[in-house]
């Protein structure tokens, strides 16, 4: 990693984040803007409706881990452009922190015209603050990072404790009527209106989760330094072992989303999916050193290359599909159907990347960053390296 080449593993890795976070964002478009169809508080009688297992067995595999593996990567990325800015002798964290504050200018449009749970604004930020950590010591920054999970920790323990005291059956989240109408009847610029004036409502979760996105940012920041990713014994080592801790830790953790009632839902989304995340990261890259030539890599790998690109697309095209003002599919449909839209528009992104890169070296909202951002950044020699 030292001479600042792309490393391919993580470009997929970034490439399967983005279009596993749609697997969980999907939920909340089909069923206009109602978070508890990404739980199990309500709507869990899994036994009794094939319906219902199909969707609690899919966000048990999807929810939250993929995400995490986009935050973890976020971590990756921002290590592997601190390493660069030490070779070039640059002003860290002057030209990083700009890029994130672009980044947080481009949360926000997405936030306002697209999507009330954007997690742009949050990883800007949340990469401000680790930018100024990872200047400190190795130990220094474990403190950090153990400081973080604990806060994270608390906070999560006592929304269980308000569950376990709550009256069964009760929603998780309360969605009015109102907005889901607003969803399925209002126009483009009534949900506008709506997210600009309950920003701060919408954004109590970004807010909440500032330590968590801390903590795994400094999880991927770690496995940059400990040498997760290297091609040497000691990198397929660390693999194996995240591997074999996330499958055998992770794996029966977030299967609790089965017991009934809903009680678990915050533990396995905020708590046990980061650990099958981690499993998931060992997986994929020792499928990728075993199966090189195995063509799902490369569309994965486009998709990465165009992360912020994808990301924004395929909330636009959930929001044509699913949106009043649009197709107008959301409502209450199927567990299938909602499965088979997210397939449709993740084979729509790959297609998209694979031929917008056979003309352009980089996505049209990284390439407009690019630009916008290069000149706040020191000069130097330019590397290619994972942002």
């Amino acid at each position: 990693m030292a001479n600042g080449k792309r490393i391919r593993s993580l470009d997929i890795l970034r490439g399967l984040a983005i279009l596993g976070t749609l697997g969980t964002n999907i939920w909340l478009f089909a069923y206009l803007g109602d978070v508890n169809y990404i739980f199990t508080f309500t709507h869990n009688e899994w036994w009794l409706s094939g319906d219902d297992f199909l969707r609690i067995l899919f966000l048990s595999l999807i929810n939250g881990k993929l995400l995490g593996i986009l935050a973890i990567m976020f971590g990756v990325g921002l290590e592997l452009k601190y390493q660069q800015s030490k070779r070039l002798s640059g002003a860290w964290p002057r030209g990083y922190i700009w890029i994130s504050f672009f980044l947080l200018l481009e949360g926000f449009l997405h936030f306002t015209l697209i999507l009330e749970y954007d997690i742009l604004m949050s990883y800007a930020v949340t990469a401000i603050i680790v930018s100024f950590i990872v200047k400190m010591q190795k130990r220094l920054i474990r403190i950090t990072m153990i400081s973080a999970a604990v806060i994270h920790l608390l906070f999560i323990f006592v929304v269980f404790l308000g569950m376990l005291s709550s009256p069964g059956g009760d929603s998780l989240v309360p969605i009015s009527q109102k907005v889901m109408n607003l969803y399925q009847n209002g126009t483009w610029i009534n949900q506008i209106q709506y997210r600009l004036l309950n920003f701060w409502e919408l954004r109590t979760e970004a807010i909440f989760l500032m330590p968590f996105n801390v903590c795994m940012f400094l999880i991927g920041v770690l496995l940059v330094r400990v040498g997760a990713f290297e091609s040497d014994d000691n990198g397929r080592d660390m693999r194996k072992r995240m591997m074999k801790i996330g499958l055998l830790v992770g794996l029966p953790l977030n299967l609790l989303l089965f017991i009934p009632g809903g009680y678990l839902d915050f533990p396995v989304r905020y708590v046990f999916a980061p650990i099958l995340s981690i499993g998931y990261m060992g997986v994929i890259i020792l499928l990728i050193e075993k199966f090189q030539n195995f063509s799902l890599w490369d569309a994965l790998e486009k998709v990465g290359k165009m992360s912020l690109s994808c990301y924004v697309l395929q909330n636009i095209l959930s929001s044509i599909l699913f949106y009043g003002w649009g197709v107008g599919l959301g409502g209450h449909p199927r567990s299938y159907m909602v499965i088979s839209m997210w397939i449709l528009i993740c084979l729509f992104q790959i297609l998209f990347a694979t031929l917008w890169l056979r003309y352009f070296k980089m996505g049209p909202m990284e390439a407009a960053r690019k630009r916008l951002t290069n000149p706040f950044i020191s000069k130097g020699k330019k590397e290619d390296l994972q942002i």
